[in-house]
């Protein structure tokens, strides 16, 4: 099990998206295919949503519902890509954004460095984080896009396993100190 240093409630989370239709440049929207959750001091929470299984109102619904009980989200690239692609949905959906929040995101927060990728697969292989990235080929990509049964779960495979390798290489990265202070995120 994974223990939280603090006694604030962090939910660790990820989301999966396809590419749903052409914008600007060849440049494609995208549509949420899934959300893991699980809190970082409980394992035993750990859940995927899924698209194909849950509608895309009830896979934000059951977000937003964890999201508003955290005190700090944490994720890889959660600044950038998740929330804003989150409270995207949420606007197309007609729903309330998501509200400011405490945010550790250990791609955006990292130390400064250079020369080296960033990505969450190659630090936690450097840092040698025993749960592996779930690797999905073209092929597996283009099932899971089409929400074939084969493709819900590996869809649901793939995203909680980012959120499990993601609980490891943060616990890591913050014994390293390599991680800033969590940081207020305003949408």
């Amino acid at each position: 099990m994974l223990v939280s240093k603090s006694k604030i409630r962090i939910l660790d989370f990820d989301i999966e998206n396809r590419p749903l239709s052409y914008w600007y440049k060849g440049e494609p929207t995208s549509e949420i295919t899934a959300i893991a959750t699980c809190w970082v001091d409980d394992l035993s929470t750990l859940k995927a949503t899924v698209l194909g299984r849950e509608t895309l109102e009830e896979i934000l619904v059951d977000f937003v519902k964890l999201y508003n009980e955290a005190d700090m989200v944490t994720g890889h690239y959660i600044i950038r890509h998740d929330l804003p692609t989150i409270n995207g949905a949420l606007l197309e959906l007609g729903m309330p954004q998501l509200g400011p929040k405490l945010v550790s995101d250990t791609k955006m927060h990292m130390h400064k460095k250079a020369g080296i990728p960033a990505t969450q697969e190659y630090l936690s292989e450097i840092f040698n984080i025993s749960a592996p990235k779930v690797g999905m080929t073209q092929n597996k990509w283009r099932k899971a896009n089409r929400l074939t049964p084969e493709g819900l779960a590996l869809t649901e495979k793939r995203a909680t396993g980012d959120v499990v390798q993601h609980m490891l290489l943060r616990n890591r990265m913050l014994e390293m100190k390599l991680l800033a202070p969590a940081k207020m995120w305003r949408p």
